[in-house]
Order: structure tokens, then C-alpha cells, then sequence
């Protein structure tokens, strides 16, 4: 048993921007809830990123409900800028986020959902899991053959060139974050590019005719209200999103060959203590930054609510097992979903979705009254 208890009508797991929209729902609603987060600050999950990051999208999108960026509209804000707005953000609606809570258990006992995070306990009717699929770091097995000497970092413990030895680097991923670093450490080290292309958006999102028009086509109209679930070309989208086809954004082929980052194709396994590649090719490097996804992280729920890895859920209900819900994930409803643009819509029809469970409605229903 927990040394302490809490009890709260509904629990939000998770304190960045999918927890922080679903608290400010909630206390629109006027319900009992708390929010819990692992990190050390409210915005740490961005603040912790590498260095020199940028979001993909305009200030102008990048505010939650009830809050506007407070930034140029078609300026493009750092990740420093983005963990800053939500702290700011919690502490205008006094929103209540309890941090440094590592929830490591989600269970039911009776009517009670139960919530543990080591020696703490707290029981509720309603659990929002309020957190992304990419929770644990995803690292081939094969990496602990690697030489010793070379230095290995995840995409997710990158910061700067700092971190690496003198000598060539090998990124292994070739998706955004993948592309975004080789373009950075390409400046000082000799770098290679592994992995399968995976398309671009074919215009600079920092171009004038970007700010005009482009950003609000693809990030607004595009991913937020054409490329959902209900449509034909959304649910083929969904599924090359979940197999990490998401394209290059900000990055171009010809921006990584200009800087003289070399593409290579997959590796495949280590020989000798060294990265080698399947067209044979051994790489002799002092630095490998694996940018090769993430685990979804949800082993610590203990419900038949997942398949594999995944959650089971119907736009953030879980189909499952009454009062649980998600916010946050990839591509829940649309291609936005993920992002501090699609949040606050999820969010809003969790929260519904909630309250006429309350009132006694069935948990499953999706008619008009809780449709965002």
C-alpha cells in the first residue's frame, strides 16, 4: 500500500501542452482534477530538447485555448519559447500541475480508477493520459556492440556538437529530427545520413509565399481539418504516419547534400565494433546519434486497453474500459493531433465526453453533442 492517497474526480497524466489543454477544459467544466507530470518544470519536455530547435509552425498556431503565443504571428519560436508559454500558460489559469510525480501504474480496483507514482496513490473516476506515443527511446540491439570508444547518444540526449567527439558521425534516421541534427553537426564533423528517404514539403516554410499562404494550407486546413480519420485520404495518411513516414519539413535533400552530409543507406549491424551498412559498407566513426524513434512507453497501464503497444481508443475514448481517456497521441483524430494546434480540440471533446459520463450518459456515445 501507498504511504499517501489522494482522491480526485479526474487525474490528467501528463503536463505538456495535451495535459495543460485538457486541465484548462476541465476547469472550464468547473471538475476536481489534478495534473500530473515527471519533469522538473512545467515545459521541461520541450526545454529539454537539443539546443538549437525551432517548431515547424508559426507563433500564430502554436497557442492553446484561451491563450494566444505571445509572439509575431509567422515567426517560427524556439523550443525555449515554447516551454516558457506553457509554464505561463498553467500558472494564468492556475491550473493545478503537480511536478516531479513519475507515474509508474495505472490499474482499477472497484468503480475506482487507481493512479500510483511510487510511494504516492490517487483514486478517480475519470484518468486522462495526457502524453504522446514517444515515451522511451527505441535503440537497435545491436548498438551494445558498437566499439566503447564511440560515442553513442538517442535523438532525445542530443543537445549540441559539444557532446561528440572529434571524428565522423553517423545519424541514424533520416526523418525530421534525423535531418534537422546532420544539418547542425555537418558544420564541424564529417556526418553521414542513414535511413530511407521519406519526402518533403516542397517550399521554404520561412519563404514569404509560406507565411501567405503555404503554412495555413498544410498545417491548418491540411493536417487539422482534411487529413482526419472520418476522411478517406486521412485514414491512409494515419497509417504511413504510424509507420514514421512523416516528411522533412524545414530540411531538404539538396539543403543535406549542400552541407555535405553524405546519405547512406540502413545499417544493418556491427562488425569489428564499427556501424556497418547493408550494402556492406563498414563505417569507421567516433559518433553515432541514433534518431530512430521511440517506444509508445504505456507498460505501466494495467487495463485491457492496449493492443500491442497502442492504445484502444475511439477519438480519445477508451473503447475498452470506462473513464479512460488519451489526448495527445499521434494522429488521435487528425494529423494535428500531436501538435499545440490539434491539442486543444481533442482536449475539448475528451472533457465533453467526460461530463456526460458524469451525467450519466453512455461513455461511448459520439453524436453531435460531443462532437469538436
Amino acid at each position: 500500500m501507498s504511504d499517501q492517497t489522494f482522491g480526485y474526480d479526474t487525474i490528467v497524466i501528463g503536463g505538456g501542452q495535451a495535459g495543460l489543454a485538457t486541465g484548462y477544459y476541465l476547469k472550464q467544466h468547473q471538475r476536481e482534477f489534478v495534473i500530473l507530470d515527471a519533469n522538473q518544470r512545467i515545459g521541461d519536455s520541450w526545454r529539454n530538447r537539443w539546443d538549437s530547435l525551432h517548431l515547424f509552425t508559426y507563433a500564430r498556431y502554436n497557442g492553446l485555448a484561451g491563450m494566444p503565443f505571445p509572439a509575431a504571428a509567422t515567426s517560427l519560436p524556439t523550443k525555449d519559447a515554447m516551454a516558457n508559454y506553457l509554464e505561463a500558460y498553467a500558472a494564468r489559469f492556475a491550473l493545478p500541475v503537480r511536478t516531479r510525480v513519475n507515474v509508474d501504474g495505472l490499474s482499477r480496483e472497484g468503480d475506482r480508477l487507481v493512479v500510483t507514482a511510487g510511494d504516492l496513490r490517487f483514486e478517480a473516476d475519470h484518468v486522462v493520459v495526457a502524453m504522446g506515443n514517444n515515451q522511451q527511446p527505441r535503440i537497435p540491439s545491436f548498438a551494445g556492440e558498437l566499439d566503447s570508444d564511440i560515442v553513442q547518444l538517442h535523438s532525445s540526449a542530443y543537445r549540441n556538437p559539444s557532446q561528440l567527439r572529434e571524428g565522423g558521425v553517423l545519424i541514424v534516421g533520416a526523418g525530421n529530427s534525423g535531418a534537422e541534427i546532420a544539418m547542425e553537426v555537418a558544420r564541424s564533423h564529417p556526418t553521414w545520413l542513414s535511413g530511407r528517404a521519406v519526402g518533403h514539403i516542397p517550399f521554404r516554410i520561412e519563404g514569404i509565399g509560406a507565411k501567405l499562404f503555404g503554412t495555413w494550407l498544410i498545417f491548418r486546413v491540411g493536417l487539422h481539418h482534411l487529413l482526419t480519420v472520418d476522411t478517406p485520404i486521412g485514414r491512409k495518411v494515419r497509417a504511413k504516419f504510424k509507420s514514421g513516414g512523416d516528411p522533412l519539413v524545414r530540411t531538404k535533400p539538396k539543403d543535406l547534400a549542400a552541407a555535405g552530409v553524405e546519405r547512406v543507406p540502413r545499417v544493418a549491424d556491427v562488425r569489428e565494433g564499427l556501424p556497418a551498412l547493408e550494402d556492406g559498407r563498414v563505417l569507421d566513426v567516433a559518433n553515432v546519434i541514433w534518431c530512430t524513434g521511440y517506444h509508445p512507453g504505456f507498460s505501466w497501464i494495467k487495463l485491457p486497453i492496449l493492443k500491442g503497444e497502442e492504445p484502444l481508443h475511439e477519438r480519445g475514448i477508451a473503447t475498452k474500459e470506462p473513464g479512460v481517456y488519451f489526448v495527445g497521441l499521434e494522429f488521435l483524430y487528425a494529423a494535428s493531433s500531436a501538435t499545440v494546434q490539434g491539442v486543444s480540440r481533442d482536449a475539448e471533446r475528451v472533457v465533453r465526453a467526460i461530463t456526460m459520463e458524469t451525467r450519466g450518459s453512455a461513455r461511448t456515445r459520439t453524436d453531435a453533442r460531443i462532437a469538436v
